[in-house]
C-alpha cells in the first residue's frame, strides 16, 4: 500500500514546552488507523499540525507525496485532507439535508448562491441525499439538527466532512459525549465507509479503538512511543503502564 499522509521529524513547541516531539507518522492508503495516548500526550496538537491549524516548529507534513507543511487549511482540504472536531460544529437551525447540501455546494464553489431554494440546487441536494443514505441519516433529512440525538449529530458532522470528498478523514474523538449504545452504532457506520477514504482517528474508548483500528500509534508526552497492530499494542508492557493504567 502507498503512504497518503506522513510526517517527518515533526516538532511543535509552545515556549519551552514541547507538545510534539520529532514525530514520524505514516498512514497508508485505505487504512483504519488510530492515534491513542493519555491526556496531554499531544494528540490534538498533532492533528492540528496535520491539517494546518498550527504550523510546526520543525519538520514536514507530506500529503499524497506533496509537501504541505506551509499550506493553508483550505488548500489541504481541497487536496483531500478533511477533519472533524472533538466538539461538533453544526448548523443547529438548518435541516440535515440543508446542511450537507450547503457543504456540497461550497465544494463546487456555489456557496455564495446558497440563498436560492433547495430546489434550485438539484445536484447538490442529490449528492447530499446519497451521503445521508450511506450514513443511515436519510430518514432525518428534513429534521432540524438541534432536534436529533447527539450520536446522530456526530454522524452529521461526518456527513459534512464526506461532502468535501476526502481522501484522508481525520476524526477527533468522534464518540466524545455520545452514549455507549449510540457510539457503537456510530463506529459501525464509520467502519462501513469505502476504502477510498483513509481514516485516522483519535479516540479514548479503547473498546471502540481495538475493534475498529487495524493500526495503532501510541503518543506519550508528544513523542511516538510505538506503532503496531492492535494485538501487539494490547500486549505492549509500556503501553499498558502509561495508558491502560497497569503498573
Amino acid at each position: 500500500m502507498s503512504t497518503v499522509l506522513q510526517t517527518h521529524e515533526l516538532v511543535r513547541t509552545f515556549g519551552g514546552f514541547v507538545a510534539t516531539d520529532h514525530v514520524n507518522l505514516a498512514v497508508e492508503a485505505g487504512a483504519r488507523h488510530a492515534l491513542i495516548g493519555p491526556n496531554g500526550a499531544g494528540k490534538t496538537t498533532l492533528i492540528n499540525l496535520l491539517t494546518g491549524y498550527l504550523e510546526p516548529t520543525e519538520g514536514r507534513v507530506v500529503l499524497n507525496g506533496e509537501d504541505v507543511t506551509r499550506m493553508a487549511q483550505h488548500e489541504r482540504c481541497r487536496r483531500g485532507l478533511v477533519r472533524t472536531f472533538q466538539i461538533n460544529q453544526l448548523f443547529a437551525d438548518m435541516t440535515v439535508l440543508e446542511s450537507v447540501a450547503m457543504a456540497v455546494a461550497e465544494r463546487h464553489g456555489l456557496g455564495t448562491r446558497w440563498w436560492k431554494p433547495l430546489a434550485a440546487q438539484a445536484e447538490a441536494v442529490d449528492e447530499a441525499a446519497q451521503i445521508l443514505q450511506r450514513l443511515g441519516l436519510l430518514s432525518d433529512a428534513y429534521e432540524r439538527t438541534r432536534n436529533l440525538a447527539y450520536g446522530r449529530q456526530r454522524l452529521i458532522e461526518i456527513a459534512l466532512a464526506l461532502a468535501q470528498r476526502p481522501r484522508v478523514l481525520l476524526l477527533d474523538e468522534p464518540a466524545a459525549g455520545v452514549p455507549t449504545s449510540e457510539s457503537r452504532e456510530l463506529f459501525e457506520v464509520i467502519a462501513q465507509l469505502p476504502r477510498e477514504v483513509t481514516i485516522l482517528l483519535i479516540e479514548h474508548d479503547m473498546d471502540l479503538v481495538f475493534r475498529f483500528a487495524e493500526r495503532i500509534s501510541v503518543l506519550v508526552s508528544g513523542a511516538l512511543l510505538v506503532e503496531d497492530t492492535p494485538e501487539v499494542i494490547a500486549r505492549h508492557p509500556r503501553v499498558r503502564q502509561v495508558y491502560l493504567g497497569e503498573g
